[in-house]
């Protein structure tokens, strides 16, 4: 009993490489006997010929001379033999030593027509191919594909090895260096839980067929510079653990790195993606390094999680790139990048804090480029966002973050005006929705228990998935039941606030386009003018005729036509939406003020004072000046009013006058205080000038508004966190 527990403890105390040692291993260690058996009598594998290395021990060190070199000898000449392309298959082995995979292929020249008979039709053209490619980058970067010669020349290498048949590396553990550079694998590789202790090197390798590394172990630096994937490439699960360098690859099929882990430096700059990139659910523990990268396809970095730098410095980006439910703990730059139309960056979900992380990208660029399909689980995404830029002094991205909420949030507020509540809707209302029967029975009897808070939670339902989710959130809403009157009512206040944030969007793009609210000031200022300069000029026909000279009439028409289509040009360059822009300028300024005029000119004009103008200027004083405080009619002091004299029609710049009461109208501000004369004047045209007047108080809010927001420093609120 005593020698039992002291065997114990010892067992305990014992360190586990010491302890691993003691257990024997169960692979036979390759001789030469052993491997010329192997070669004799190759394995039949998925219809083709493999040599059989598996469950083995092969030392390949320096001390092992002998077996090392016959080892490479014996194996090249068998794998180089003509016919069919021999395969090799070193699974569940544990190679100790370096593995120079280039000595096992066949040497051929990079340049030059002349190619080995022993290859095949299929073979020759795919090695055309990649002399056509190689030669294209090694013109473009050179100065990373060579080195240095004696005479401080580049000098390229002129051969290339090429591997024709397929290689398995199936759980095989690798306790030594492997080389694999300059290689060309025509067939495929295969290395599924592979375990590489030491420094990998496949730097200008070309992979003709797939590539599986699927969890895979990398334990010490990592290089395929330059390399060239022409099939799919997997690298799921994959471990990196010292450097992973990519720079310079290119991946012409979709390539899957999902799962990964990168505890060093992953350095992508300069590669090519040619089919989905799928990063996805990975750690990346150091910098994640995609500079001028061009990815040609989407992009997915969905749930991966960047402790440090994510570097996409001048990327090309052609489609999105997901980066749902991603996490940004420091810093993500995609200054200098490039975004096709079809491209954005997809937030959705997205883990970030402006306090200790930063997004960085080109001002007027970055912010419109960011997008998410739902505001519902991104409000708070979103005011970081908007700090981030704000910090940065990136007030345009700011805004343009602030305003694709606003989009969201405008939608949002269109679901729930028009949705249909799922905790009152009717047998039948469920069934327009898209629910089946059983589906809108199930919620019916659901609701009666408790009610639905969230969309999501139909999810719950046996009878209801995702895909029916997807069908119906944009038609339905889940709201607390209320009595019918309070239902209305809380509808109502939906549909006021759905007005208001529309037209804060159509006509200032929510504060965030002074260039857009400029416009439409422009726009109404014209229009008025013009209205007044009729009512004011065109009264009577005949008997006697008081109409405007055909110069002054030309000059009115002309320098109207000039405004608009500078107002409208404006518009069209800085609205989202300008044809709604249009129209809900046009809803509140032609329907009122038209019926006006037309009620004037069908009521006729029978008053005093006919031959004189309806507006009157303060002729002391010529200047520009702001009058906040100003009303449109003359005051009712006596002394003031003689300060005011009718405009003087006999001028040929008289019609200038029409646009500066229109312009101290509606923003207050001119060069002439031109006011509106209280005695022998029609109501309604009293009624049009404070019509416009009013809507100028409204333009002049919007406009300060979007001053403060535009303007770093105008509003030092907007900076308060």
């Amino acid at each position: 009993m005593l020698g039992l527990l002291l065997v114990c403890w010892l067992g305990c105390w014992v360190p586990a490489p010491v302890w691993a040692a003691t257990v024997p291993s169960d692979r036979p260690e390759l001789t030469l006997e052993l491997l010329q058996e192997r070669l004799k009598s190759p394995m039949q594998s998925e219809g083709g010929r493999v040599l059989d290395l598996r469950h083995l021990i092969i030392d390949l060190r320096p001390e092992n001379g002998d077996l090392r070199d016959q080892f490479y000898e014996r194996l090249q000449t068998q794998l180089q033999r003509s016919g069919t392309p021999l395969g090799l298959d070193l699974s569940y082995s544990q190679i100790k030593g370096e593995l120079v995979l280039s000595k096992l292929g066949l040497r051929t020249p990079l340049y030059g027509k002349a190619l080995s008979p022993i290859f095949s039709e299929a073979e020759q053209i795919q090695l055309q191919r990649d002399r056509r490619r190689l030669s294209q980058l090694r013109q473009l970067s050179q100065s990373l594909l060579t080195t240095p010669g004696g005479n401080g020349q580049l000098t390229p290498p002129s051969q290339i090895t090429v591997f024709r048949g397929p290689l398995k590396l199936v759980q095989t553990r690798f306790e030594g260096a492997v080389n694999a550079s300059n290689t060309f694998f025509l067939n495929r590789v295969e290395a599924p839980g592979a375990d590489f202790t030491q420094e990998v090197d496949c730097s200008e390798t070309r992979f003709s067929q797939p590539v599986n590394f699927t969890s895979a172990v990398f334990r010490r630096d990592l290089r395929f510079r330059n390399s060239i994937f022409f099939a799919k490439a997997g690298f799921s699960q994959d471990q990196f653990q010292g450097v992973a360098n990519f720079q310079g690859s290119e991946f012409q099929a979709a390539v899957r790195f999902n799962q990964g882990r990168f505890q060093q430096l992953a350095n992508f700059s300069r590669t090519q993606w040619q089919g989905t990139a799928d990063f996805s659910q990975t750690q990346w523990q150091n910098t994640a390094m995609f500079t001028k990268a061009r990815f040609l396809q989407p992009l997915f970095l969905t749930e991966a999680v960047f402790e440090q730098t994510l570097l996409l410095r001048e990327a090309q980006f052609n489609h999105p790139v997901n980066l749902r439910g991603a996490q940004i703990l420091n810093r993500a730059d995609f200054s200098y990048g490039s975004f096709g139309k079809a491209a954005y960056l997809n937030i959705s979900g997205l883990e970030f804090d402006a306090d200790q992380a930063k997004i960085l990208g080109d001002p007027g660029q970055i912010g419109r480029v960011l997008s998410a399909p739902l505001l519902s689980g991104n409000e708070t995404l979103f005011r970081n966002l908007i700090q981030n830029f704000r910090q940065l002094q990136q007030i345009a991205d700011a805004n343009q973050v602030e305003y694709s909420m606003q989009q969201l949030r405008l939608r949002e507020l269109s679901q729930r005006f028009l949705g249909t509540n799922l905790n009152t809707a009717t047998l039948n209302q469920l069934g327009r929705l898209g629910f089946s029967t059983v589906q809108a029975t199930q919620i019916i009897q659901t609701r009666s228990r408790h009610s639905f808070r969230s969309l999501t939670e139909l999810l719950s339902l046996e009878t209801v998935d995702f895909a029916t989710l997807i069908r119906v959130r944009t038609r339905a809403i889940a709201e607390e039941p209320l009595p019918p009157i309070w239902n209305l009512s809380r509808r109502i206040g939906w549909g006021w606030q759905w007005l208001g944030l529309s037209l804060l969007l159509l006509l200032s793009r929510y504060g965030s386009s002074f260039g857009l609210v400029f416009g439409v000031g422009m726009l109404a200022i014209a229009y008025f003018g013009l209205l007044f300069w009729v009512l004011d000029r065109w009264r009577r026909f005949r008997h006697p005729p008081v109409i405007p000279t055909v110069f002054e009439s030309a000059w009115v028409l002309i320098s109207g036509g000039l405004l608009t289509l500078t107002a409208v040009s404006a518009i069209a360059r800085t609205a989202t939406q300008p044809g709604w822009t249009l129209f809900c300028l046009g809803v509140m300024t032609l329907p009122l003020p038209l019926l006006m005029v037309v009620r004037i000119y069908q009521q006729g004009r029978y008053h005093d004072q006919m031959a004189v103008s309806y507006f009157v200027e303060e002729g002391t004083l010529r200047q520009l000046r702001l009058l906040i405080g100003r009303l449109p009619t003359i005051p009712r002091y006596p002394l003031f009013r003689e300060r005011y004299l009718p405009l003087l029609w006999n001028r040929r710049w008289n019609w200038l006058n029409y646009y500066d009461f229109s312009l101290n109208n509606f923003v207050k501000l001119g060069f002439n205080d031109i006011r509106l004369r209280d005695e022998h004047l029609p109501g309604l045209i009293s009624a049009l000038v404070w019509y416009q007047w009013s809507l100028g108080l409204l333009y002049i809010a919007l406009l300060l508004w979007t001053l403060s927001r535009t303007i770093p420093g105008l509003n030092l609120l907007i900076y308060l966190k």
